[in-house]
């Protein structure tokens, strides 16, 4: 039960910052779905720099990766959203933007994760260095 209110209070942090994040950035922007795509490379980039930090630093608690992972950012990133948006382009004949988003959220995602880990490699060093 105590992962499940775990998982439930991190998904209600994580929602309301993609809600905020994406809202803030799509502001400008009418015709492509940028504030999904940049709430996918954040969420890509923190997922990678929590899971590496769990995995080559035993940082993170079992409990915290959980809370930070699934539940945080599980309900941060949106790919349910992402493929909405995309059928949508693709319903609008906007061919270039459709092609557009889903290979700079799939690059950039993958990206961002590798940014973790080398972020949360870096960081170990530097801690592993001050002690």
């Amino acid at each position: 039960m105590y992962t499940i209110l775990l998982i439930g209070i991190g998904g209600f942090i994580g929602a309301v910052l993609r809600y905020s994040l994406s809202g803030w950035v799509q502001n400008s922007f009418v015709n492509f779905p940028l504030g999904t795509l940049v709430v996918n490379i954040v969420g890509s980039f923190f997922l990678g720099l929590v899971m590496y930090l769990s995995e080559y630093q035993g940082l993170f608690s079992e409990e915290t990766r959980i809370f930070l992972t699934i539940g945080l950012l599980g309900a941060f990133t949106t790919l349910s959203t992402f493929s909405y948006e995309s059928f949508r382009l693709l319903e609008s004949s906007k061919l270039m933007q459709l092609t557009m988003n889903i290979v700079a959220t799939v690059l950039f995602s993958i990206f961002a994760v590798y940014l973790g880990k080398v972020s949360a490699l870096n960081l170990a060093a530097y801690l592993r260095w001050i002690k």
